[in-house]
């Protein structure tokens, strides 16, 4: 490798490169950023690659690469805020000391030969916890000068979909696993990390119950514990009790199978609450009072009811109905939907950004 000790991003994403890791990386000691993901490397990650002590960013997925995840990952790489080895050939334990990862925002482990029990130490994650605090003076890797967005992004898959994310990439807070061979308990230690958005243990061969508190985990956008193989037990909680709630339960929802005590504290009605709704009723007129007129204002206002019901009905229909027909435009409104919403917070941690950094 050239001595280019002052450079700070090296991205060799999706080309054909074969053959291991240069050793010689690790002469790149300003390095804050290595991206190799989606290439045909194969063999070990060389121990090498610890005196890259200024990485923030490894990207390593979608290649050939074996071995265990080597324990300096976590002890001496301890900036790091990125790690994707997905889709490799990564085998043994996920080691503990990945939990010195204090800074950790994205940790994707898909898609390897892992094996194991999951670390009880991963409520060590300090942003993941909302210890620290996830924003844009959070992520040196987003706060580097004029970098080209490019170099900032990750392919990620959240909510059964593998997207690519760049300027939202401080907003996304990411702890996957799945599809490993990783057995025993989920640990109670996860339900602490309160602002993780996406958490994916699915495709393993773990038992037992679902963590209590998990319904602590109030940031969660998308929760994936699915095995074929196991049957989960769960005692999650559904409790709304004490707050300015009111109007009636909604009929024809689960919401009918929780207990009362769910409920306290609120001005609510309905089943399965014991105070029921009442109905109130538009005062009518009496019948002496009625004339040639009023009988023409209540067929009128009845026009104009009918009209809006039949509106809307077909308003509505030719909106859903080509979501409910075409599975394609379902995924991209729903997509569309989910970059809106990253779109306008990205927008709002700019402003906010820039305002604290002045």
């Amino acid at each position: 490798m050239p001595k280019w000790t002052e450079l700070r991003f090296l991205y060799l994403e999706n080309n054909n490169l074969s053959g291991g890791i240069p050793r010689t990386l690790s002469s790149l000691y300003n390095l804050q950023s290595l991206n190799m993901h989606g290439n045909k490397l194969s063999g070990r990650l060389p121990d090498s690659l610890m005196n890259l002590t200024n990485l923030n960013i490894l990207q390593l997925g979608g290649n050939e690469l074996v071995g265990s995840i080597p324990t300096w990952l976590g002890s001496k790489l301890s900036f790091l805020t990125l790690v994707n080895l997905r889709s490799n050939k990564f085998d043994g334990n996920v080691p503990t000391e990945i939990c010195y990862l204090a800074h950790i925002q994205i940790l994707d482990l898909a898609d390897n030969n892992l094996v194991g029990n999951i670390p009880r130490c991963f409520n060590n994650f300090s942003v993941f916890s909302g210890k620290q605090n996830a924003s844009y003076g959070s992520f040196r890797f987003m706060a580097v000068g004029n970098v080209d967005p490019v170099t900032t992004s990750d392919s990620l898959v959240m909510k059964g979909r593998e997207d690519i994310y760049s300027t939202i990439l401080p907003l996304v807070l990411l702890l996957d696993l799945s599809n490993n061979n990783l057995s025993g308990h989920i640990p109670s230690e996860l339900t602490a990390l309160t602002k993780l958005n996406t958490l994916n243990l699915s495709g393993n061969h773990l038992t037992g119950t679902i963590p209590e508190k998990i319904g602590d985990m109030k940031s969660l956008e998308t929760c994936d514990f699915y095995n074929e193989q196991a049957f989960w037990r769960t005692s999650i909680d559904f409790n709304v009790s004490y707050n300015n709630l009111t109007g009636r339960v909604p009929s024809s929802t689960q919401l009918q199978s929780f207990d009362e005590s769910s409920f306290f504290g609120n001005q609510l009605c309905g089943a399965p609450l014991a105070d029921r709704c009442i109905e109130v009723k538009v005062p009518g007129t009496k019948d002496h009072e009625k004339d040639d007129g009023s009988h023409g204002a209540e067929s009128a206002d009845w026009d104009l009811v009918i009209s809006m019901v039949l509106g809307f009905i077909v308003g509505f229909w030719v909106i859903v109905a080509p979501l409910i027909v075409s599975k394609s435009w379902r995924f991209g409104y729903f997509r569309l939907l989910s970059k809106l919403r990253y779109m306008v917070y990205d927008v709002i941690h700019k402003y906010c950004f820039n305002i604290f950094t002045k």
